[in-house]
């Protein structure tokens, strides 16, 4: 038997990714390239069937719910929404043995909300891409055996609204969908149900309780969807580009999709990329792609230049903000930016260059959670309102230094004890920032002192000044900082 050696560069290539190329792209009309050439709306039948919409989807379907889940297994797909779960078992769940005695309506339903702050990729492909959503939707549906999918989209998104809705008007009248959908024998419907734009219902089992007439709260788990859902019945929510790549992924294979990124970090990936580069954007890219790759190919480089980086938030507002050391060579996927102590979540990339506030930012995101929060269950709707008040002080420096690490445990008393994800969200900002910044918030606390003659005393805890009071209910003599919600 020969022994092992060490292995040589041959053997181990540094596999360097990113530099998708175009025949690879899922989306191929993300700029309305093949729009513009044709002359007609994104919305078109016969235009998008030019770049493969609707190809060969009947065979698909045919194929049957098992061979469906086991490509989206193949592929390595996991949630585009910000969870990052593993998109075919998860769909799997819908179809437990015996699952055909249960007899009645089965749905899809497809989160469009899509109120993460700096997050725009699902936006862009209702606008640009419908119908590759709309197959998505049939193809999901007949791996779960659904009867009909309801894609609740923000009620802000009206003309995101209407195109898709003359794509799916589309779709009936060519047969695509209806009682014989593709021809195939498998009856699908689709409907567009227009929300009220809160934050909150971004979160399945709210979306769910919003689709169903009541307040956009979640509900506690278990039951969960698969087993009792919408009206009570089988559900899945799932995310727009999770769907809208589904019928590509079957197309060319599971295993064509899994050769982009890394293990565990399958595929392409729709990044946002937001704040001060450039030229912002959204961009279809291969997955664990570097992150100053993305921001120098596709947006034209930081304000500035790399070198005037501060910070950036790599995944949507609720993931942590990293510094620019961590940057410099982290790969854009789930395992390195979890390693990294923050998260892919949606892939939208917020950008902080060295004239910007990072503790501005942090203070209007907080503001955010805290206006959005609904309020069922005490950690977050308390916390929430605490932490950003206590941010509003931070950002001008009215606080005394240990505050900082008193605003730090509270967010740990909230994480985890919040009837949904929304306590982490509110979070994880701040956690991030004492964690790579908590010098620029000393610095700012010191430097009021400075400017108010406060640095023998003078100031108590809350940022009250020793001559402060409240008289008929108004403070007076201690000067409030202004609320992020409402600028300045």
């Amino acid at each position: 038997m020969m022994a092992r050696s060490f292995a040589t560069v041959e053997d181990t290539p540094n596999r360097v990714y990113g530099g998708l190329a175009d025949q690879d792209r899922i989306f191929q009309n993300l700029y309305l390239g093949n729009s513009k050439k044709h002359g007609t709306p994104s919305y078109d039948l016969k235009t998008a069937m030019k770049i493969g919409d609707w190809y060969k989807t009947k065979e698909i379907l045919l194929k049957g719910d098992t061979w469906i889940i086991d490509e989206i297994k193949a592929s390595g797909l996991r949630g585009r929404g910000g969870a990052g779960f593993p998109s075919g078992l998860k769909w799997s769940f819908m179809n437990p043995p015996g699952w055909n005695k249960n007899v009645g309506p089965r749905y899809l339903v497809v989160n469009a909300d899509e109120g993460e702050p700096g997050t725009c990729k699902d936006r862009e492909i209702m606008r640009k891409e419908p119908h590759k959503l709309v197959e998505g939707c049939l193809v999901a549906g007949r791996a779960m055996n659904a009867t009909a999918a309801y894609i609740y989209i923000r009620g802000e998104f009206y003309n995101e609204a209407v195109t898709l809705q003359n794509a799916i008007n589309q779709a009936y009248e060519a047969g695509f969908l209806g009682p014989d959908a593709c021809g195939s024998g498998f009856a699908f419907d689709v409907y567009i149900h227009r929300g009220m734009g809160a934050y909150v219902c971004g979160e399945e089992t709210a979306l769910i309780e919003s689709l169903e007439g009541k307040a956009g709260k979640p509900r506690l788990k278990p039951p969960f969807p698969a087993g009792v859902g919408l009206f009570g019945r089988p559900s899945t929510v799932t995310n727009v580009e999770t769907v809208a790549v589904a019928p590509t992924i079957c197309r060319r294979g599971g295993k064509w999709f899994s050769s982009f990124g890394r293990e565990r970090n399958s595929g392409t990936k729709l990044f946002c990329i937001s704040g001060n580069v450039n030229e912002p954007c959204t961009v279809e890219e291969e997955m664990s792609i570097s992150m100053r790759e993305l921001i120098d190919k596709h947006c034209g480089g930081v304000k500035g230049g790399w070198d005037n980086l501060l910070a950036v938030i790599p995944g949507g507002s609720s993931t942590p903000i990293l510094n620019k050391e961590t940057c410099d060579d982290i790969l854009m996927d789930y395992d390195a930016l979890r390693d990294a102590g923050s998260g892919l979540g949606t892939a939208a990339v917020i950008v902080f260059n060295k004239q910007a506030d990072v503790l501005r930012g942090i203070q209007r995101l907080l503001a955010f959670y805290k206006h959005e929060s609904c309020g069922q269950c005490t950690p977050c709707r308390e916390g929430s309102t605490y932490l950003s008040k206590m941010m509003d002080r931070f950002y001008v420096g009215q606080a005394q230094e240990k505050e900082i690490d008193k605003a730090l445990e509270l967010t740990k008393k909230v994480e985890g004890h919040s009837i949904c994800a929304m306590g982490e969200a509110f979070s994880w900002p701040y956690q991030g920032l004492v964690k790579n910044f908590k010098p620029l918030m000393i610095e700012r606390i010191r430097e009021y002192k400075r400017q108010n003659g406060l640095e023998d005393g003078g100031m108590q805890y809350g940022g009250w000044h020793d001559s402060g009071r409240v008289k008929d209910g108004e403070v007076v003599n201690n000067p409030m900082p202004k609320e992020a919600f409402h600028g300045h």
